[in-house]
């Protein structure tokens, strides 16, 4: 088939997954790119993706999909068009993420042809205890081998081959997915001596968590973890400590690279 669009499908709170899409969706070459971000809101109405690839990149959360990029996911569906998975980890492990992701895609109606986990710097992340710090780097989306761009270079390759037969994408991970943790109320908290009360926070938080009441507060029940108001706070007003922190930067400093997965054609 002759690649006419790339759809970026993202959800991505501090901008990994983002990254991650956007080095792909260029190695596939010069044709139409457009972007679906569902970071913010959830789509106002259902849509359908009728034509060309999609490249879907989502972050890991506990080893799942995030699950607020799942429910947003539930509103779009491909018109049986081949689509790229992509899941964006902290360096500590993406355990069922990509297989649930790509069993999503199958499920509104993509053809998932190829998969990838990628490495972005962790939520938990902090310049003391640094966890795949400023990851993805150029490492990871140069055009060298392994890399995200080259990722969607050889994507394209197979479709340029492909005229629509069964394919099979086999990835990593178990079905039934791993059990999530149990949701804790701990949430970021303000440094009031630092906080402008900009609103920026308030701007960026994915599941407007976030409010302006006497302070700036995150509200724990729909509170996702993700940090972004930590790692955006232009003023430095937001921190989010928990003892996870640690524990990742003594057992998942070490570099990890991307692991790649392409379909294969059903006989």
């Amino acid at each position: 088939m002759k690649i006419s669009v790339v759809h970026t499908i993202f959800f991505s709170p501090t901008h990994t997954s983002l990254r991650i899409a956007d080095a792909i969706a260029e190695g596939m070459g010069t044709c139409e790119h457009k972007e679906l971000d569902i970071t913010y809101e959830k789509p106002v109405k259902d849509i359908l993706i009728e034509e060309g690839v999609a490249v879907i990149s989502v972050p890991v959360y506990g080893g799942r999909v995030a699950e607020t990029a799942v429910e947003r996911l539930r509103s779009i569906r491909g018109n049986n068009i081949p689509a790229v998975v992509a899941v964006v980890y902290g360096n500590r492990d993406y355990e069922d993420a990509l297989i649930e992701l790509r069993d999503i895609a199958k499920e509104q109606g993509f053809i998932p042809v190829s998969g990838g986990a990628f490495i972005g710097e962790h939520s938990y992340s902090r310049p003391n205890r640094p966890v795949a710090e400023g990851r993805p780097d150029k490492a990871d989306i140069d055009t060298a081998i392994d890399t995200a761009f080259a990722f969607g270079s050889k994507t394209a390759a197979f479709l340029n081959d492909w005229s629509g037969e069964s394919v099979d994408l086999q990835v990593k991970g178990n079905f039934p997915y791993k059990v999530k943790g149990n949701k804790t109320p701990q949430t970021p908290v303000t440094i009031s001596e630092l906080c402008t009360q900009c609103g920026y926070c308030i701007e960026i938080c994915p599941t407007q968590s976030i409010e302006l009441q006497d302070e700036i507060v995150s509200d724990p029940e729909s509170c996702i973890k993700c940090c972004a108001c930590v790692k955006e706070c232009p003023n430095q007003a937001r921190v989010f400590e928990t003892p996870f922190t640690d524990y990742l930067f003594k057992n998942f400093s070490s570099r990890r690279d991307p692991e790649l997965f392409f379909s294969y054609r059903k006989i």
